[in-house]
């Protein structure tokens, strides 16, 4: 019974910690634009994802739009911008507008 209790206990432990707090959240959103960007959402990600405190990207909720979720206080909404302005190829290129 005393294992029962402790793998219970073990696994509501490892349940509470896989479960992603939202409270610190908050979203901002980019206009997207540019010469074939929209063909290269993946490098616009890509790009996102390496500013610190980035949380997740979706580009599915506001067609031309990244919705960006952050942590609370951790993002600038301007250093979203660059980022999304630094993704170019070989002749095409992203620009990102924050949407206030």
């Amino acid at each position: 019974m005393k294992a029962f209790i402790t793998l219970g206990c073990l696994i509501g432990c490892v349940c509470a910690m896989a479960i992603p707090a939202f409270a610190g959240d908050e979203t901002i959103t980019l206009m997207l634009g540019g010469k074939f960007c929209d063909g290269y959402v993946g490098d616009v990600e890509h790009a996102l994802r390496r500013v610190p405190g980035v949380k997740m990207v979706d580009f599915k909720r506001m067609k031309g739009h990244a919705v960006v979720t952050v942590e609370s206080g951790k993002v600038k909404p301007e250093q979203l911008a660059t980022a999304v302005n630094g993704v170019k190829g070989e002749n095409w290129y992203c620009t990102g507008e924050v949407m206030k």
